[in-house]
């Protein structure tokens, strides 16, 4: 699907459920990761993670349409766009938008299991992190010896 094709498919969802016009732009924009959507504010745009089309369909992308189209027409109207809202999740409701969007799981960080362990080298004293650090940066917080990097596997 392309930009054009997307922008008049929001344009005639907002017509057909909201029975009012879409006036700005609607685009993909390939940097969105966590999000399916996000309506800008200042702009009135609305930007929409094309990875979610891609794995999850053109359904889930017309929930996503709906739901961004609830904040666009509340905000342009002055009313509750935020998701909190009462006014917000009344028209979710009434138009069959989803509250969230489904989750695309490459995009979890990946957490390693792996820790680093320091240790001072006057006193012994061990440090154990889950992120690697400059040992010439800091130093032990016992003793203020220096501290070397144990290698683990």
């Amino acid at each position: 699907m392309t930009d054009q094709e997307l922008q008049l498919l929001v344009e005639e969802l907002s017509l057909h459920y909201f029975e009012l016009p879409f006036l700005h732009k609607a685009y993909f924009n390939s940097r969105l990761r966590t999000t399916g959507g996000r309506y800008l504010l200042r702009s009135h745009n609305i930007e929409f993670n094309k990875k979610s089309y891609e794995i999850f369909g053109l359904e889930e992308l017309r929930g996503i349409i709906l739901h961004e189209l609830c904040h666009y027409h509340l905000h342009i109207r002055g009313r509750g766009y935020k998701h909190r809202d009462a006014d917000f999740r009344d028209l979710l409701k009434k138009v069959g938008a989803p509250r969230f969007c489904s989750t695309i799981e490459e995009n979890k960080k990946k957490t390693s299991s792996r820790t680093y362990i320091y240790e001072c080298v006057e006193c012994k004293q061990r440090y154990p992190r889950k992120k690697r650090m400059n040992v010439n940066k800091y130093r032990c917080g016992k003793c203020r010896g220096h501290l070397i990097e144990q290698i683990t596997d």
